[in-house]
């Protein structure tokens, strides 16, 4: 079975955006970026909610035409190659962004599903293929993990306060239990934790 894998940086205070929905807070790391690019055969398709689909559409298909590195969306004027790399795997993986407003969608590899259905998410997870990455997609992640459909969470911590924000979960109507697996700090003082749900 694919796992469902969401991967999420947050504020040490607990927020993944700020209340105006950027993400220029999060502090760049390189070890991250390089340890990231090279786990991307693990993955095949990323589910979104339609703000962050809209963000990435807006980003990532234009940056492939800039040679051998890519700009990196958290940190203006930073360039390299794991950034590349990301680019040239999110345009190619299935993308599946579930949206009520948008009509129709014409990114490389996307469809649009107008209605979250956790049967359908289930069904997917039984179909052969790579796991399953959300990135951002607050709502999404939230949807997920009520229906128990959240296998890993990855979160990276950044050495921030945010003061305010968006918090990744919201809505979930009962505590969900997560057994971590790994924790790995980076120089940067960034911490990823891997989280696996507990059933």
């Amino acid at each position: 079975m694919r796992k469902i894998v969401v991967f999420d940086r947050v504020s040490a205070d607990g927020y993944y955006s700020a209340m105006d929905g950027n993400l220029n807070w999060a502090v760049p790391e390189p070890e991250l970026d390089k340890a990231a690019a090279g786990s991307l055969d693990g993955a095949g398709t990323m589910l979104f909610g339609r703000r962050t689909y809209d963000m990435f559409e807006s980003f990532w298909p234009n940056v492939l035409g800039d040679g051998p590195t890519a700009p990196d969306p958290h940190a203006a004027g930073r360039r390299n190659a794991e950034m590349h790399a990301m680019a040239v795997w999110i345009n190619a993986s299935e993308k599946v962004v579930f949206s009520r407003t948008r009509q129709s969608v014409t990114w490389t590899n996307s469809r649009l599903v107008p209605e979250f259905d956790p049967r359908q998410v289930a069904a997917l997870k039984e179909q052969p293929g790579r796991d399953i990455m959300v990135f951002g997609s607050g709502s999404i992640a939230s949807l997920l993990a009520e229906h128990d459909l959240v296998d890993e969470y990855q979160l990276i911590v950044n050495p921030i306060l945010l003061g305010g924000g968006q918090s990744l979960m919201r809505g979930v109507s009962a505590p969900r239990k997560v057994e971590l697996i790994e924790s790995t700090t980076y120089p940067s003082g960034n911490v990823k934790l891997r989280y696996a749900a507990k059933r």
